[in-house]
């Protein structure tokens, strides 16, 4: 009973880190839309309202994934796992308030290069745990990628708006 009780806490964490990332990043980027504007973006960038349904899914994805490994055999492999999970999602959280809130896209694209490497480094420790779950997580990761092209171009095109960093 010990154990249903600990990975139903661990599948409440996922729930919250999920939904804390994706209200940090919608608080952010809704606040700052007018700044937005003003920036050089690639011709790619999609529309404005494309975002909130492409990244409602992936936090999904993410979310079903890391529930997948909570619920897999205990092992080092599964907490190493885990731990890769809480830090791309720590990573994610933090790359809108730093592009949108803090107007920083250069600080941002560092942090996005982060993010990548840590959705890689879990995809790679959570294909040993459960090969669905890796899976899930290839959506997110190609998306980040996409997005990474975006912040860099937007660095890129707009210097003169990127004092700041």
């Amino acid at each position: 009973m010990h154990s249903k009780i600990r990975q139903s806490l661990a599948l409440a964490a996922i729930g919250g880190a999920t939904l804390l990332t994706a209200w940090a990043g919608a608080r952010a980027t809704r606040r700052n839309l007018g700044w937005y504007r003003w920036l050089r973006k690639s011709s790619l960038n999609p529309p404005n309202n494309v975002f909130g349904p492409v990244w409602t899914a992936l936090y999904g994805l993410n979310a079903l994934s890391a529930g997948r490994i909570v619920r897999a055999e205990p092992s080092a492999e599964r907490s190493r796992a885990l731990a890769l999970w809480g830090t791309q999602q720590a990573l994610n959280a933090a790359w809108s308030p730093l592009f949108f809130g803090a107007h920083r896209p250069r600080a941002a694209l560092a942090d996005i290069g982060l993010l990548w490497a840590s959705i890689g480094a879990y995809l790679a420790s959570a294909h040993r745990v459960d090969r669905v779950a890796s899976a899930l997580v290839v959506p997110y990761l190609g998306w980040v990628s996409f997005a990474a092209y975006l912040n860099g171009q937007v660095v890129r095109k707009t210097p003169r708006l990127l004092t700041r960093g």
